[in-house]
């Protein structure tokens, strides 16, 4: 997909049509807008041992994808954290009516190659937008809303693009006000599987089209 040109309309759409809605005369109108998440802000943090963790926040020439999952030689498991800013021009305001909204991520591996990892995301809150290792534990850092990505995710879905609805988040994070949409990006809970989804995170020419993005309908 191509991120700039539909978020470069989006934009414009949202200026031109914000007024829109007040009025009192029609319709309300549908307005779309798509947030590219802040490659300053999105991170994963790795579970060393029990009460260890390893953060990593920000991409950089280094760094420019998250992990979510359990490294299959290590075993530690990893969980990816997402941040789209809300607020601004081609944000969402804080009385829109949400309608729906998509998350888009591109794959850039499985690790090993073979099997389905299943996902859980949750909505969470890391105020200020600073990753710690205790984001890591849903008992410390309680999701605010939570989803499964159905079907899992699986070999044929690497070098991809996948959407996934998170209608149920946004509406949730609409409902209390958050200033960020911020996710957290796990394995779902049950017996542990041996493997690692890679999240194109690039700050590189081709973000636009390989980055996260959301997608919001509004009214």
């Amino acid at each position: 997909m191509n991120h700039l040109k539909i978020f470069t309309w989006a934009l414009v759409c949202a200026i031109a049509l914000a007024g829109c809605n007040n009025r009192d005369d029609g319709p309300p109108i549908l307005v779309t807008t798509q947030i590219l998440s802040d490659p300053g802000f999105d991170g994963d943090i790795e579970q060393t041992s029990p009460n260890s963790f390893t953060v990593t926040q920000g991409m950089s020439p280094t760094v420019q994808s998250v992990f979510a999952g359990i490294d299959p030689v290590v075993r530690t498991e990893f969980r990816a954290f997402l941040d789209f800013p809300l607020t601004g021009p081609g944000g969402v305001p804080g009385n829109a009516v949400i309608d729906s909204a998509f998350l888009d991520f591109f794959i850039n591996s499985l690790q090993p190659n073979v099997g389905d990892i299943p996902i859980l995301i949750d909505l969470v809150a890391f105020q200020p937008p600073t990753l710690i290792g205790t984001d890591f534990d849903r008992g410390r850092q309680p999701a605010l809303a939570s989803l499964v990505v159905s079907p899992p995710f699986s070999q044929a879905d690497v070098g991809t693009n996948v959407s996934i609805d998170v209608t149920s988040l946004m509406i949730a994070a609409q409902n209390l006000g958050l200033l960020d949409f911020q996710l957290r990006i796990m394995q779902d809970l049950g017996p542990a599987i041996p493997i690692l989804l890679e999240i194109s995170d690039t700050t590189g020419p081709d973000r636009d089209s390989v980055a996260p993005l959301l997608t919001v309908n509004y009214f």
